[in-house]
């Protein structure tokens, strides 16, 4: 079976990270693999050098009412060199220039890993913002350009996003659901926190407005006045992470906060770690949550609507209802004091992330890629 898979770059985050995990699962099941983006940047080493990655380095817009791309034809001819069974797209940037391109020997799958804005209903909110009325004709382009291929299937990673995908896209296009994975070897650790002597908390996530870190540095004032002896590090980078670097000065809180960057050895952050915490309030899975519990990490989350998918309170950690720093802060606490149920809990954590595997995952879409192009 030969499929390509678009995504517009490789920057660090959840739906680049499963993207080169399918590309690498899907070679090592035999499949032929071709992964396009539309920018050089790798921010995952070498986690792609055994990849077939082209790189179409060209920036363009789409042209309101014509739907066109100056760098279709050269999209369009890898696409009719290669001769994919599969194409498979990932973010909105790669679906809608994807479509500027025709194949329509080709089954055509879309990747919801979130709730994408450009996909909403017409209502009349939509017909006062410009914005939003550029969206709603993007998706009627794109709704032309499913019909003219043959037909499109979305994947939606949560139950939150195949609830959205139904409202927007059904009937017209097919919505499959299959949870996201992680390369789980690359990420178990066997912990033991008997032994542990300093509460080691670790976040990870680009700093933007629905991540929510200024609540993290909130509940971390808390630890500090109840004299807890912590640390805090932030993997990341993002348009408020000045902001909330602010805040940590402002807090004083400069010897217990950290602020480490994008890092293409994300498990070794988390090895090193004794306690996730995660405080998106929108979450359209939470990739990274399972990453940290195949690390053996209880995780402390918020709840952010996509990730009911996979916390178990009291399993493999506990979800708060309430945005309150106090709250969160004693949850933190109460686990910290209790070394022998966070074993507990580090176990299972560990057997569960173990279910998401990106083997059986891309068991799972190869299914759904063979039972499309048999239906073809």
């Amino acid at each position: 079976m030969r499929v390509l898979q678009i995504i517009p770059n490789l920057t660090n985050g959840g739906a680049e990270r499963l993207t080169i995990d399918i590309c690498n699962a899907l070679q090592n099941k035999g499949c032929e693999v071709k992964l396009i983006s539309f920018g050089n940047h790798n921010g995952y080493g070498e986690l792609i050098k055994d990849i077939d990655w082209i790189i179409l380095n060209e920036k363009s817009n789409l042209r309101f009412l014509r739907g066109y791309y100056p760098f279709a034809q050269k999209l369009q001819k890898i696409i009719d060199n290669f001769q994919p069974n599969i194409i498979h797209t990932h973010l909105f940037e790669a679906e809608i220039i994807s479509r500027s391109c025709f194949y329509h020997k080709a089954k055509w799958f879309s990747h919801l890993h979130d709730n994408m804005p450009q996909l909403r209903n017409l209502s009349l909110q939509t017909l006062l913002n410009k914005k939003q009325l550029i969206n709603f004709y993007e998706k009627q382009w794109l709704l032309q350009k499913y019909k003219n291929n043959g037909g499109n299937s979305f994947i939606a990673i949560s139950r939150d996003t195949l609830k959205y995908g139904e409202k927007v896209l059904t009937p017209i296009c097919e919505i499959n659901y299959l949870k996201n994975a992680i390369n789980y070897d690359n990420f178990y650790c066997k912990r033991n926190f008997l032994e542990e002597t300093k509460l080691k908390l670790i976040n990870i996530g680009s700093f933007q407005p629905k991540k929510n870190q200024q609540f993290l540095v909130d509940i971390a004032k808390v630890l500090k006045d109840k004299e807890i002896d912590f640390e805090l590090r932030f993997l990341g980078d993002g348009e408020l992470k000045s902001n909330i670097q602010e805040k940590v000065q402002k807090l004083r809180l400069q010897n217990q906060v950290f602020f480490e960057g994008n890092v293409s050895n994300v498990s070794e952050y988390l090895n090193k770690s004794n306690l996730y915490v995660h405080s998106a309030y929108y979450e359209p899975f939470g990739l990274v949550l399972l990453e940290a519990m195949a690390a053996g990490l209880p995780v402390v989350s918020l709840d952010g609507k996509g990730n009911r998918d996979i916390m178990v309170d009291g399993e493999n950690g506990y979800m708060l209802q309430e945005q309150d720093a106090i709250l969160f802060a004693n949850k933190i606490i109460e686990l910290w004091k209790d070394r022998i149920l966070m074993n507990q809990i580090s176990v299972k954590a560990n057997e569960f992330a173990k279910n998401y595997d990106i083997t059986q995952y891309c068991t799972k879409l190869l299914t759904l890629y063979q039972e499309a192009i048999d239906s073809k």
